[in-house]
């Protein structure tokens, strides 16, 4: 009697991957990749990617912290107090994009009296930190069809609709929403509140 006959064998019997197993997984590849292709193709005709400049919005953003801004959004609707939106001021090309904070809309009265910022007469949840400088609104602004009062959310290290040089800021010069931040020295990457 060989060894052979006994059932011992020195050759391993390869396993064939069952092709349905291939086909979920080559499925589930297919489906990633496509996933990937798509959000980068979103991000690239839909998004901007943009640095922050200065420290107007510490502690939200940080100075030189990647943000993405979201223009498909105002498409179909207009910003609102407490969005944080991207802008060039008075539609200059040539300049960097301004990150700030939308406190008050179309037809809206603001002045800052007191340090205290008044949007139709109420204090402002958006802005809590005294303002030393109001700029022009020092007298009550009402905004006009289409234009929005937009200011940083550290207000005493801000060039913002405050200055004679921006004023409030013009829809059509909103370039979009900034909705995601990449990591700061302080937190990891998230949602833009």
């Amino acid at each position: 009697m060989t060894l052979r006959n006994k059932g011992l064998s020195f050759y391993k019997k390869k396993k064939k991957i069952s092709q349905a197993l291939l086909r979920e997984i080559f499925s589930w590849i297919f489906s990633i990749a496509l996933s990937v292709f798509l959000a980068g193709v979103i991000v690239i005709f839909l998004g901007r990617s943009a640095r922050v400049v200065g420290m107007s919005m510490e502690p939200t953003l940080e100075n030189g912290q990647q943000i993405y801004i979201d223009r498909f959004t105002y498409i179909l609707s207009s910003p609102k107090a407490g969005d944080v939106v991207a802008f060039l001021p008075n539609g200059n090309e040539n300049s960097h994009y301004y990150i700030k904070r939308v406190v008050a809309g179309p037809g809206d009265k603001v002045r800052i009296a007191d340090g205290t910022l008044y949007v139709n007469g109420q204090q402002s949840i958006w802005v809590t930190e005294r303002v030393l400088d109001a700029g022009i609104a020092e007298n009550e602004l009402i905004l006009g069809s289409g234009e929005y009062f937009c200011i940083g959310d550290n207000p005493n290290n801000s060039e913002d609709s405050r200055s004679a040089n921006i004023g409030p800021v013009d829809e059509d010069d909103i370039v979009g929403k900034a909705w995601f931040h990449l990591k700061s020295s302080t937190e990891g990457m998230g949602f833009i509140k």
